[in-house]
């Protein structure tokens, strides 16, 4: 009898196994993580970071409310953990809402989380990205998502695109409007031409950017600058025929066409698959074609007021593409070039404060911290 009752019970034991294998991990509806573009690490003022974005976009019908955004290492390091009001200011959205409306998102909406991501050296490794949310029951739910693996960076240092200085690099990857935050979408596809963007705009010794008030361009100091090769080149394509505002107050007037928001440009084949872009130029000032081949620190053009620009100002980038807005804004350093001082802020600069000088010039490679001054010394 005591065997037939194992038997009996082994036997209910097997048939029972599959409603316990039955039972499965709760499943839940929310987002739909990616990251568009591969990041390649960029040295700012000497530090390491990857500076790319993730695209939130929620898949369920409901809100779904973000509260945490963390960048794990293949080590399970934190490398990067962002909730409450940093969150708040990473975060992007389309319809531009403000404040903490940023963090609910709507179903069939995406937020965009616009990333820095310090990083101890150059190295490169797996990264995940782990989101935390709530739904509308308020229940915190985790999801892990977005695996990467960045490219190493092993681009050439590029020469200067100006003479002398002071030049002050005018971006802020958290502005949210600046040229870090712009998505373009020309072609089926959104990209990020500006991602590492700078707009150079030369001042005076004690500061200030313009004779008088600046309300023509001819009064501002670097109009009619010269604008050089970064590297021994071809030139990919030149963009001419836009004509220059008499003044600053009858170009803000005007809406520019988007073809026409980067004036005036030259654009540069540098190899790899990597272009750089000189955008704004003056008009007639223009002194290569496509399909020329340059040298470093040869003279392309003048510095000017075309295009989308709210005064003349050398925009420069570098891009994955030979398209001004169709194409994916990539990282580059500048060779040897000296650090002079910097402007605690844009609105400083925008008043025609005195810069603060360094007290003792730091000779640089890399890219420039935003509001940073630096002289490029005669060229080459």
């Amino acid at each position: 009898m005591r065997f037939l009752r194992d038997v009996v019970f082994c036997v209910i034991i097997v048939l029972l196994a599959p409603a316990v294998a039955a039972q499965r991990a709760t499943l839940h509806q929310s987002f739909d993580v990616r990251v568009p573009w591969t990041p390649q690490p960029v040295v700012v003022a000497g530090k390491a970071s990857l500076v790319y974005e993730l695209h939130i976009a929620n898949e369920a019908q409901e809100a779904l409310t973000l509260r945490r955004i963390d960048v794990v290492d293949d080590r399970q390091q934190v490398l990067l953990d962002l909730a409450g009001s940093e969150l708040v200011a990473a975060l992007g959205r389309a319809d531009r809402a403000k404040g903490k409306d940023r963090l609910h998102i709507a179903p069939g909406m995406t937020a965009v989380a616009y990333l820095s991501v310090p990083m101890a050296d150059a190295r490169t490794g797996h990264l995940r990205h782990r989101i935390v949310y709530e739904d509308s029951a308020a229940r915190e739910i985790t999801l892990e998502s977005a695996e990467i693996t960045p490219i190493a960076a092993v681009a050439k240092p590029l020469g200067p695109p100006l003479r002398g200085g002071p030049w002050v690099a005018i971006y802020d990857a958290s502005w949210e409007r600046g040229h870090r935050r712009v998505i373009y979408a020309t072609h089926g596809s959104a990209k990020i031409p500006g991602r590492f963007a700078i707009d150079w705009i030369l001042v005076g010794p004690h500061g200030g950017f313009a004779q008088g008030k600046g309300e023509t361009p001819a009064q501002w100091h670097g109009y009619g600058a010269d604008v050089l090769a970064v590297a021994d080149a071809t030139v990919a394509s030149v963009g001419e025929g836009i004509a220059e505002p008499a003044s600053l107050k009858e170009g803000a007037a005007h809406k520019v066409p988007l073809e026409d928001a980067t004036g005036n440009y030259v654009a540069l084949d540098l190899g790899d698959g990597r272009y750089a872009f000189y955008e704004h130029l003056k008009p007639g000032s223009i002194t290569v074609h496509a399909g020329q081949r340059v040298r470093l620190g040869e003279v392309i053009g003048k510095l000017g007021f075309t295009g989308e620009s709210t005064g003349p100002h050398l925009h420069f980038h570098v891009s994955d593409a030979n398209a001004p807005l169709d194409a994916e804004g990539l990282p580059y350093a500048l060779s040897s070039f000296r650090v002079v001082g910097a402007y605690a802020s844009i609105e400083d600069f925008g008043e025609g404060r005195p810069w603060t000088p360094n007290e003792t010039p730091m000779h640089s490679n890399g890219f420039p911290a935003p509001l940073s001054v630096v002289d490029f010394g005669a060229g080459h």
